[in-house]
């Protein structure tokens, strides 16, 4: 049951969107996810993550910035108000389970020490928070440029190995992380899910009402979804060459890879294919080109604040610099025309090696746009040529 879920219901999909983001989010079902999401965002239960991303940037000396709009005195308010009753729940949460633990009442298993499994508790949410962190800094530095990736020696090492070849260690980094995932929660639930045996006293002494309401679960799944989840994507996405630069993350990444490679999840490889050939799916270079095209066509991402660092949006482009090539400052017409013919030779050779219709198809496409990006440049190249005609026109 668990690897059906896994294959049908998150992989197959994670595996396409890590290479399609832009068709994947094109349609009425993830404009509806988003809605809810924010909804549930809005109530204030997990704002307690905000508190702990503001912390670990305060620690690491960055400024988070936002695309919204400052908050007024109101909603600053409003805000902090739910970050306190979030937190309450959350301290409150953690007690409760830690309370039953030591007091035998979870699905533990019999013969492991309290302590141990305390340990092994928050040893794996930390594990599932870096697995989480590391897949949303993934997709941030995918749309980056490769000298902006090499920042540091482990952010170097990892990208080279998420981003080889074809780049397919990025969708089977997701379907190993998933294993990851499952595995860690499988020993994390038992540590949070109570169970009272018949004659037995409720824990902290709470009413049948209330511990019925502890019995399901959801105690747990709010501290796993806070601590072990969501506080670690925030962090991420703020800071994610910061959270690339540490051998914890290769060596996870390593072996998110070699559970891949063991094939059990094989089949949502093929389950992603057929959805991604019904629904038309094709890779975001077809639409935008690579970082490194954009910024050879001086179309390079923009930055919205004076420093990439520590943003909370916008962290899926320059984070540490701009692009090499900026509006004002940049390659001639000249050198950009013969970097577009190397690119294009380079090009033409890939279409011919290409092995299956979707690469001839990508392929294919970045022709087209370094075609037309030549003939602009061409274009450029006759008005300069022009303008100087006519400036030694004047001077004689």
């Amino acid at each position: 049951m668990i690897l059906m879920t896994c294959m049908i219901g998150q992989l197959n999909t994670q595996v396409n969107a890590s290479h399609c983001m832009l068709d994947f989010l094109n349609d009425y079902g993830n404009w509806f996810t988003v809605k809810v999401a924010m909804a549930i965002e809005a109530s204030g239960l997990l704002h307690a993550s905000y508190l702990i991303q503001m912390i670990v940037a305060a620690l690491a000396g960055k400024t988070i910035e936002s695309n919204e709009e400052p908050r007024s005195g109101f909603m600053n308010l409003l805000f902090w108000v739910r970050v306190l009753y979030s937190c309450a729940i959350l301290i409150f949460a953690f007690f409760a389970t830690i309370a039953a633990l030591f007091d035998g009442k979870t699905t533990m298993w019999e013969g492991v020490p309290e302590v141990v499994a305390l340990i092994l508790f928050f040893l794996l949410m930390a594990v599932v928070g870096m697995l989480e962190g590391m897949q949303i800094a993934f997709f941030a530095v995918a749309k980056m440029t490769d000298e902006e990736r090499k920042s540091s020696k482990w952010a170097s090492m990892t990208c080279d190995v998420l981003f080889h070849g074809e780049g397919h260690n990025l969708p089977g980094f997701m379907v190993g992380r998933q294993l990851c995932v499952v595995s860690c929660f499988f020993v994390i639930a038992r540590v949070t899910s109570m169970d009272i045996e018949e004659g037995e006293s409720n824990v902290l002494g709470v009413s049948n009402g209330a511990q019925e309401f502890f019995n399901t679960g959801l105690l747990g799944a709010l501290i796993t979804t806070i601590v072990a989840s969501i506080a670690w994507q925030l962090v991420a996405s703020a800071f994610p060459l910061a959270f690339l630069s540490t051998p914890i993350t290769y060596v996870l990444l390593r072996l998110c890879l070699l559970l891949e490679a063991t094939g059990i999840c094989t089949g949502a490889w093929v389950i992603a294919a057929i959805h991604r050939k019904a629904a038309g799916f094709q890779r975001d270079e077809v639409y935008v080109g690579t970082a490194e095209e954009r910024a050879a066509m001086q179309h390079g991402d923009t930055p919205i604040h004076k420093s990439e660092v520590g943003h909370l949006a916008g962290g899926a482009f320059p984070a540490g610099h701009d692009l090499p090539y900026s509006e004002h400052s940049g390659p001639t017409p000249t050198q950009r025309r013969v970097r577009i013919m190397e690119n294009i030779d380079i090009l033409k050779e890939q279409i011919k090696a290409a092995t299956s219709e979707d690469e001839t198809a990508v392929f294919e496409a970045a022709l087209r746009k370094e075609t037309r990006a030549l003939q602009q440049v061409n274009h450029e190249l006759r008005v300069e040529s022009s303008k100087d005609v006519d400036t030694e026109s004047e001077d004689v």
